[in-house]
């Protein structure tokens, strides 16, 4: 526990220490330098989310980084098996990547702020009319080249099989016409969720081949949540896969 809260204040007063990198990302984007604001905050964010993950003590391997396109937009979908999953996926995807977030992480200082020089997004899921904004949003940042990472189990997984793909949750990739990068989140249930305190632990993050969508049928899109959440599952221990009915198409790319 007490390695817990000192790992807590350390991350804390890093945040603290960051307001001056966001006065300079602020200043560059109402300059109009676009992309050196993104670049600062691309190294930033990484720096402090690879330390987020070293105040555990853990090691991290990544494996199909070149499956990452080198341009052009993209939509990120995989699975979500505890809270360590955002910091791994900022820290060691070499693109500048965003999320969907709860509306209510505005209120937290700092920490939303480089949110949204990130790009994310915010949902009011309560709020119908503002999900739909939010989501039109979502698309138009995609499309502006900002990579969106969506999970679309909904939880956390917490080192359980792999719930069903929601098909709502891909709706972001069919509007936006990006091709989804699946990926595989390995061992981060292991830094929290398993004990309720941060331990140590081997994280692995598994990169697949992108799956166009542009000019997929309504019928071919049906397949597609099944289609991904199968090439996820591909990459975990046996433990954490779980069946289901739903079939699986075969795309062609």
């Amino acid at each position: 526990m007490l390695h817990t809260i000192i790992a807590f204040f350390k991350f804390a007063f890093y945040l603290i220490g960051s307001r001056a990198h966001l006065k300079t990302a602020a200043r560059l984007g109402a300059e109009g330098k676009i992309a050196e604001r993104d670049a600062l905050v691309k190294e930033k964010v990484a720096e402090w989310t690879k330390m987020v993950i070293g105040l555990s003590g853990s090691t991290v391997e990544v494996r199909g980084m070149e499956h990452i396109p080198e341009s052009g937009p993209f939509v990120m979908v995989g699975n979500h098996q505890g809270y360590m999953d955002i910091p791994l996926l900022l820290g060691y995807v070499p693109k500048s990547i965003a999320f969907i977030s709860k509306i209510e992480v505005l209120k937290v200082p700092l920490l939303s702020d480089w949110m949204k020089h990130m790009q994310c997004v915010f949902m009011d899921r309560k709020d119908r009319r503002q999900s739909v904004e939010a989501m039109s949003e979502a698309v138009n940042t995609v499309r502006r080249g900002y990579p969106l990472v969506i999970f679309p189990e909904g939880t956390r997984s917490k080192g359980g099989p792999v719930a069903e793909f929601k098909a709502g949750s891909f709706k972001l990739a069919y509007r936006s016409e990006a091709p989804i990068v699946p990926f595989t989140i390995d061992g981060t249930w292991r830094l929290w969720e398993e004990h309720k305190s941060l331990r140590k632990g081997h994280l692995i993050l598994t990169i697949h081949s992108p799956v166009p969508t542009k000019g997929l049928t309504k019928e071919e899109q049906a397949g597609i949540p099944a289609l991904i959440r199968q090439t996820v599952a591909s990459a975990l221990p046996k433990e954490h896969i779980r069946e289901t009915k739903t079939s699986v198409k075969n795309i062609e790319n």
